[in-house]
């Protein structure tokens, strides 16, 4: 009884997350609280799983509510906005150059973990390129989400917040194996790019020899491009440049040394950064209060998943359905759960949300996969790594929404130009971790 009653806690937390009915944070607290309720368990008891659940995840909400902040504060003084100019400038006037430029300029943006600033940094600024090139914008979206969805490996991107809230493990410990990973997806990717680029090439050669093209998309470029360049420049502070990028880079090496709380380490870098760049307290409040909607949001979703955990755990749920659920699938496929259904992470991004791989999906396949000896960590490796990268095809994500939005494009016709191509990338990226000892089986 105990696990019918926790799946269908979960199967309607998911189909409401799937519906869009509800906001995650409503259905993460609501619905276990009945959940609880029905199995028997009263006020006092739901009470002491919250505090439990709380306080496995509070580490982790401030990490997150700082490091978004930081970040901001980065975006907004222009600390990244040389490097990308320079790519821009050197790939210019070539298709491959540009599809390549695409993958770092797409990188280096998304360091601030939000992939809504990403597009609204790339979009703009490289659409006017790719119509000038005659270069299909669907490439550019395609190109801008793995590596957007590489680099939000970061600790204080999503998924791995989630992983680390599920786990009860500290983020950037579950991070740091992930950072040579993040690497080598760069640079597959990069060659991935060249490839495409190449291809993209040969198409529009084919066009222009066929005269398909309207020689008015060159006019069009040239309108956007001044327009984006006009735009954003009252806050940016080229003066500071050098010392944004000494606190930036001490930001990140310590979260990478590993021996400084991540939290502690993005609250007194924004503490520096903030008033350095912007001194009078109006400046600073506007700042803040322009990047606080993200960091509030995704700090509140985890502390509702801290909740939603606790009270599956304290209720002993989620170790029923484990238990029941080695007895009913088949012995063979059971150990490795966690291969299988990172294998097919991609698409299980078309059928569930963020919130719902990671909240619904990571707990059970951790529970039934550690019983076998695979580390906890492993499991989750498999999951983020195996799904990270359809971060970016799924009508789930609410920036990709916002990226069709900026240049003008469908979703279905971004799916079916993207979804082989980021399932293949992602199958790619799943192997090369296996082979490097990350997942285990």
């Amino acid at each position: 009884m105990l696990s019918i009653i926790g799946i269908l806690t979960i199967f309607i937390i998911v189909a409401l997350l799937i519906s869009g009915r509800i906001t995650p944070i409503v259905g993460l607290v609501i619905v276990p609280i009945f959940g609880a309720f029905f199995a028997g368990f009263n006020f006092k008891e739901v009470g002491e799983f919250f505090n439990s659940g709380i306080e496995s995840v509070i580490s982790v909400v401030i990490m997150f509510i700082f490091a978004i902040l930081f970040f901001g504060v980065m975006q907004d003084a222009g600390v990244f906005n040389p490097l990308i100019n320079t790519m821009i400038k050197i790939s210019r006037g070539n298709v491959i150059a540009v599809a390549m430029a695409t993958v770092v300029i797409a990188a280096i943006a998304q360091l601030d973990g939000s992939g809504a600033s990403t597009f609204l940094i790339t979009i703009p600024a490289l659409l006017p390129l790719y119509k000038r090139l005659k270069m299909n914008p669907y490439l550019l979206l395609l190109l801008v989400g793995i590596s957007a969805s590489i680099v939000n490996m970061v600790p204080w991107g999503g998924p791995l917040g989630r992983a680390a809230a599920v786990l009860g493990v500290d983020v950037t410990e579950l991070w740091r194996p992930l950072i040579k990973i993040q690497i080598i997806g760069l640079l597959l990717l990069i060659a991935v790019a060249f490839i495409l680029g190449l291809r993209e090439k040969r198409v529009i050669a084919k066009k222009v020899a066929s005269g398909v093209f309207d020689d008015k998309l060159d006019e069009l470029g040239e309108v956007d491009e001044q327009k984006v360049e006009s735009e954003g420049t009252s806050l940016l502070r080229p003066k500071m440049l050098w010392i944004n990028v000494i606190i930036a880079v001490t930001v990140i090496g310590l979260l990478v040394w590993g021996k400084v709380p991540a939290g502690f380490i993005f609250m007194v870098g924004f503490s520096i950064a903030l008033p350095l760049n912007y001194r009078s307290v109006n400046e600073q409040m506007d700042r803040i209060k322009a990047h606080a909607p993200n960091a509030l949001l995704m700090a509140a979703i985890i502390l509702a998943a801290g909740s939603f955990l606790g009270i599956l755990n304290g209720t002993n749920m989620l170790d029923s359905i484990a238990t029941d659920l080695v007895k009913v699938l088949p012995a063979i496929i059971v150990p490795y759960l966690h291969i299988i259904i990172g294998l097919f992470g991609v698409p299980f991004d078309l059928l569930l949300s963020t919130d719902a791989y990671y909240f619904a999906l990571l707990p059970i396949v951790e529970q039934v996969v550690s019983g076998f000896g695979v580390p906890s960590v492993s499991i989750a490796y498999a999951l983020i790594v195996g799904n990270i990268i359809g971060t970016f095809v799924s009508p789930f994500s609410p920036a990709l929404w916002l990226a069709l939005g900026l240049a003008g494009l469908e979703m279905g016709k971004h799916i079916r130009y993207s979804f082989v191509i980021m399932w293949g990338f992602s199958i790619v990226l799943f192997l090369i971790t296996m082979a490097m000892g990350v997942i285990t089986l």
